[in-house]
């Protein structure tokens, strides 16, 4: 056990699910896994093991922002093991020819600041994706109805950002969306030697000031969490 994660030695696979919320992995857990059983609860931040088409894999929450993940993905990789960690999350479009619903399969993560800020010091360190899992992510994604999007995206320290001219200058670049915690795992990923990457759905548009209900979310994350299971075990 760690002081953020309370499973034993051996429960949780060397592959990770990683969305934000906690919830959300009870919920790809039961729909995704066979024989999933909950492993932590700590904090009530929920992680689950079980099986995928006889792979063990464990669904783990990292909570909201990169501080968060690091915490959780540090204690995962060093305490427990785990080789392969893959966010799946939720999302902010940040380009015209992406639309709500769609998958975005992120190559690289910019930020203006991460966890890791205070090892690179003045180095501006491109955390990016490994090539394997994001190649076997595309891979399967041209299997699925949502539309898919390969690029870089933008991990950001902030929920209400009051910055339009950052985001128009990342629209001008080609960033495709926006979220919270992917920039920081692939630092981590690349520090400890591990694989990593972020399958992200589409949530919302910062340009048209779209959203997807509420009542949507689950049933258009199914994609995702398959995505990136698929991408995890490219032969199952």
């Amino acid at each position: 056990m760690t002081v953020h994660i309370g499973a034993n030695p051996g429960d949780i696979a060397e592959t990770v699910l990683m969305p934000g919320d906690p919830l959300r992995a009870e919920w790809a857990a039961q729909t995704f896994l066979e024989d999933a059983v909950c492993v932590n609860r700590v904090r009530g931040m929920l992680g689950f093991t079980g099986t995928w088409h006889g792979n063990r894999v464990t669904i783990h929450g990292s909570g909201m922002g990169m501080p968060s993940l690091s915490i959780y993905a540090n204690e995962l990789i060093r305490n427990y093991g785990a080789q392969t960690l893959i966010r799946i999350g939720s999302c902010g479009a940040m380009q015209e020819h992406v639309n709500v619903r769609d998958v975005i399969i992120a190559m690289t993560a910019s930020a203006i600041s991460t966890p890791s800020l205070g090892i690179f010091r003045e180095l501006n360190f491109a955390p990016c994706a490994n090539y394997e899992l994001l190649s076997a992510a595309v891979k399967a994604a041209g299997e699925k109805e949502s539309a898919c999007h390969v690029g870089g995206i933008y991990s950001s320290d902030v929920f209400y950002d009051e910055r339009p001219d950052l985001t128009e200058q990342m629209t001008r670049h080609g960033v495709l969306g926006v979220e919270m915690e992917a920039a920081e795992l692939y630092n981590l990923a690349a520090r400890y030697g591990v694989r990593a990457l972020a399958v992200l759905t589409v949530s919302d548009h910062l340009l048209r000031e779209e959203a997807l209900p509420s009542e949507d979310r689950e049933r258009s994350f199914g994609d995702m969490v398959e995505i990136a299971l698929h991408a995890a075990f490219p032969d199952s």
